[in-house]
This record gives C-alpha cells, structure tokens and sequence, in this order.
C-alpha cells in the first residue's frame, strides 16, 4: 500500500538526520495517514478513504465529502477519488433531475 494520501497526494519526502558531529545519513519523512471512513450523502453510505489529517480537516471544514469534492479540482485527485466524485456527481444531478 503506498503512502500516499488519496485526497492531497501527500507523500514520502526524503532528507537527513544530521548528527551533533554534522555527520548526515538517509531519513525518510512520512506523511501522517489515517484511514478514514467519511458519509457520502448523496450516495447515501460511508466511503473509507486513506487520508492524511490536513486532508481530513480540510474535508469536514468544507462541510462534508460531497462538498469538498464539488469544489475540488479534477486534476488534483487521484484516481479512486476521481472515481468517487463522478459517482457523486452523478447521484447528485440524478437527485436534482427527481
């Protein structure tokens, strides 16, 4: 599984722990993931996303997971959330069509 959020696309950075002598060796820095499990309204049940807590705030701030990704940008989301969003879309102009 990558570690990798699926709504940000935060990632593993790279860097080095530098010791009191100044020597430098390899670290990797990882983003702080938490499976998340979020109620789509509009398809009436609950998504479990992998997320980072930036991603996590940054949803319930925008007042749910179908209003973020109606805001969202397509480009931005990775693949199962670009997936997620066109079924959400649809769920939504099928409800308004009603």
């Amino acid at each position: 599984m990558a570690r990798r959020c699926a709504v940000t696309g935060k990632g593993v950075l790279t860097g080095n722990n530098v010791s009191h002598a100044n020597n430098k060796s390899r670290r990797r820095y990882l983003p702080n993931l938490q499976v998340a499990s979020l109620t789509s309204d509009s398809l009436g049940r609950v998504v479990r996303l992998r997320l980072s807590t930036n991603a996590i705030r940054s949803i319930e701030h925008a007042g749910g997971l179908d209003a973020y990704l109606g805001k969202a940008r397509s480009s931005e989301l990775t693949g199962d959330v670009l997936r997620l969003k066109k079924q959400i879309d649809k769920a939504t102009a099928a409800k308004v069509a009603a």
